[in-house]
């Protein structure tokens, strides 16, 4: 028997759930569980604050994938491809390519030598135009217009008033409010 390996399979956005469920409920109806061994919608915590109220929040990784750890063979394949809502495998043609290990890691499905997962993402209500409040931090209790929002470093700029002119100042998400 081969070995198992985890595959990525495309799915109608918003069907990732139910994908998941129908193919385990395939795979207990054709007694397939020594072939598909695992089937899951990769969650990440994300901190998301809206109206100056914050709270941890589950969302889906990869919006339209879902991943299978499956020995892959003619019936396997079958079984996978012909699920509703699933539109294919990931790889080129039709010959699904496995994750390694290392791609596997971020997800929290890789080996004792994953590194440790990043902080949850925080997920604002404010855009550039609007005026927050600094609520940590040294420039706790200043207001400011937002000028830019980097989500990749998770911090906001905004302009402060300071000696009678305006200077930009980049804080972190967590640190600011929407007013």
């Amino acid at each position: 028997m081969s070995e198992a390996n985890w595959y990525v399979i495309h799915t109608y956005s918003g069907y990732e759930n139910k994908v998941k469920a129908n193919i385990e409920k395939t795979v207990g109806n054709r007694h397939l569980e020594d072939q598909i061994l695992d089937v899951r919608v990769p969650l990440e915590d994300v901190q998301e604050t809206r109206n100056g109220v914050t709270k941890m929040v589950q969302r889906k990784m990869f919006p339209g994938y879902v991943l299978v750890n499956m020995v892959m063979n003619d019936e396997t394949w079958y079984v996978v491809r012909n699920t509703r809502g699933v539109t294919g495998f990931v790889g080129p043609g039709s010959k699904p390519v496995p994750l390694t290990p290392e791609e596997m890691w971020p997800l929290g499905i890789g080996g004792k030598e994953a590194p440790q997962s990043p902080k949850p993402k925080i997920v604002v209500d404010f855009e550039t135009g609007d005026t927050v409040v600094v609520i940590a931090g040294a420039w706790e209790g200043t207001e400011g217009a937002v000028t830019g929002v980097n989500a990749q470093k998770q911090t906001v700029t905004i302009s402060v008033e300071l000696f009678g002119r305006a200077t930009p100042v980049e804080i972190s998400f967590a640190e600011v409010k929407k007013r």
